[in-house]
C-alpha cells in the first residue's frame, strides 16, 4: 500500500515538473515568436502603417508594397542572386572537400593521421577574424577581391566539418570497404557508393550548418567586397537599413520595406529546414555521441 502511495507521489510530483518545464519553455518560445510575428506583420503592412511606433501581431492595412518596393525600385534581386550562387557552390564544395578528408582519416594505415587530426583541432581553436588580414593579401595576390570566387573559397573547408564527417564514416562498418576492395572496386567508388549513400544524416547535418553559415556570411563580403554589384544579400541589408544614406534610391525606405527585407533573407533558410530536419537531429546525435 505505501508503495503505491509513494508511486502516486512521485507521479505527481513529476507531473508539477512538467508543467513548470513546459511554461518555462513557453516564455522562451514567446521570446522568439513575438519579434518574428512583428516582423512577418510590419513587412506586409502599409508603409505609413508600419511607422507607427507599435508592436503588431497582425498586419495592419494589408500591403504587399514593402515587398514590391525592396525587389523592384531597390534590386534586391542582384544581392539575392549573389548570394544564392555563392552558398550554393560554397557549400557544394564544402561538403565534399570535407567528405574526402573525412574519408581519408578513417583509413588505420595512413601515415600521419594523428599529426593530420592534431592539426585540424588546431585551426578549430583560431578565430576566423584573426586571419582575415592574411586571407585578404593572399587574396589580393591572386586578384580574387570584387570576385564572388572568393566568398565562394572563403571557409572552403573547416575542422569541425572534417572531424564531424570521419565520426560519420567510422559508424559505418570498415569490413564493407575491405569486402568491396576483395572484389575490384577503387577508393573513390567505394567512397561515393558506398560511405556517401550510407552517411546522409552526416551529409545533411554538414549540408545545413553550412548553408545557414554561407547564406548569413557577413564579416567575409564585408571585408572582401567593394563593388556593390557584387554585394551578398546581408550586406545588401546592412546598407540599406543602418546605411540608408548610400542608397541611391529615391523612395523612403519604411519601416515594411526593411521588414520585407529580412523576410527575403530568412525565408530560404525556414524553406530548407524541413526537408533536412530528421536527418539534421539524427546526425547531431550521432556525431555527438561516437569516439
Amino acid at each position: 500500500m505505501m508503495r503505491h502511495a509513494n508511486y502516486g507521489l512521485n507521479a505527481k510530483r513529476m507531473t508539477v515538473f512538467d508543467w513548470l518545464n513546459a511554461l518555462f519553455i513557453i516564455c522562451l518560445m514567446l521570446t522568439m515568436i513575438i519579434p518574428f510575428l512583428n516582423v512577418i506583420s510590419l513587412s506586409l503592412s502599409s508603409g505609413v502603417a508600419s511607422m507607427r511606433p507599435d508592436i503588431i501581431l497582425f498586419p495592419k492595412e494589408f500591403s504587399l508594397e514593402g515587398y514590391r518596393t525592396i525587389w523592384n525600385s531597390l534590386d534586391l534581386w542582384r544581392p539575392f542572386l549573389n548570394s544564392t550562387i555563392v552558398t550554393v557552390f560554397g557549400t557544394l564544395l564544402h561538403v565534399l572537400l570535407s567528405s574526402l578528408a573525412g574519408y581519408v582519416l578513417i583509413h588505420p594505415r595512413v601515415p600521419g593521421k594523428r599529426l593530420m587530426i592534431t592539426f585540424i583541432l588546431i585551426t578549430m581553436m583560431i578565430p576566423q577574424e584573426a586571419v582575415l588580414i592574411p586571407l585578404y593579401v593572399v587574396n589580393k595576390d591572386f586578384h580574387l577581391i570584387n570576385t564572388l570566387t572568393v566568398l565562394v573559397l572563403s571557409g572552403l573547408v573547416s575542422g569541425f566539418s572534417i572531424l564531424l564527417m570521419r565520426n560519420f564514416f567510422m559508424s559505418i562498418p570498415y569490413e564493407i570497404s575491405e569486402s568491396a576492395k576483395i572484389d575490384g572496386a577503387g577508393d573513390f567508388w567505394i567512397f561515393a557508393a558506398i560511405y556517401m549513400r550510407l552517411a546522409t544524416a552526416g551529409l545533411a547535418t554538414v549540408t545545413l550548418f553550412e548553408f545557414v553559415g554561407r547564406w548569413n556570411m557577413f564579416t567575409a563580403p564585408l571585408i572582401f567586397i567593394n563593388d556593390s554589384s557584387k554585394y551578398t544579400l546581408q550586406v545588401a541589408l546592412k546598407a540599406m537599413i543602418i546605411d540608408s544614406s548610400t542608397s541611391s534610391s529615391n523612395y523612403l525606405i519604411t519601416t515594411n520595406v526593411k521588414m520585407a527585407g529580412i523576410m527575403i533573407a530568412i525565408l530560404p533558410l525556414i524553406v530548407i529546414y524541413p526537408f533536412v530536419q530528421r536527418f539534421f537531429m539524427k546526425g547531431i546525435m550521432l556525431g555527438a555521441t561516437k569516439e
